[in-house]
């Protein structure tokens, strides 16, 4: 199954995809096209306090108020994402669902409260070349699921991989008992 735009939507790890930097992670695709993919994995918190990666946003981070682990790509470059009450349009720029928006770490953060409910900061990015998450999807590597509007700000990010897929219908929500070590069963 080839999905054309994975944008707004889930890449759940399956459990056969075993290397350690992606294993058992819930990514949000950010940007998905003919130039390739890019996203951020939800379920790698990190040690390190928001307000030392991005001085000024703590007030706005949401628990775990820690800097997440967003993929490999760029380890040093940031990336944050807010959740906003107000609806945001298409000519806002960077929105990924109707309450959700890149946010532009640079801009004040005190007037940024007017419009932001909470934020999530991420150390990196995953992203794929042209044609190389499509031919990840072929070999089954991830599984495609709509996103719901608590998965980018959970509070309890290292759950995440289960409560995705304990939601899905059929055998996708089987997957979620698959054990971390098959070979202890």
């Amino acid at each position: 199954m080839v999905i054309d735009d994975c944008t707004g939507r889930l890449l759940i790890a399956s459990p056969q995809l075993d290397e350690p930097t992606f294993r058992r992670t819930v990514i949000l695709v950010l940007d998905h096209d003919e130039d390739g993919a890019l996203g951020v994995v939800l379920n790698r918190a990190s040690i390190l306090p928001v307000g030392e990666a991005a001085v000024g946003w703590s007030d706005l981070a949401c628990d775990p108020p820690v800097v997440f682990d967003g993929g490999p790509v760029e380890p040093e470059a940031v990336v944050a994402l807010g959740r906003t009450g107000a609806r945001v349009g298409a000519a806002d720029g960077g929105m990924l669902d109707e309450h959700v928006r890149l946010v532009d770490l640079s801009a004040d953060p005190v007037l940024e409260q007017l419009e932001l409910e909470t934020v999530r900061v991420f150390a990196g990015y995953a992203g794929w070349a042209p044609g190389q998450l499509e031919g990840e999807l072929l070999q089954e590597a991830w599984i495609v699921v709509d996103a719901e509007p608590g998965d980018v700000f959970t509070a309890e990010p290292g759950g995440l991989w289960h409560e995705v897929l304990r939601r899905q219908p059929g055998q996708l929500r089987l997957l979620a008992t698959y054990p971390e070590d098959p070979s202890l069963n």
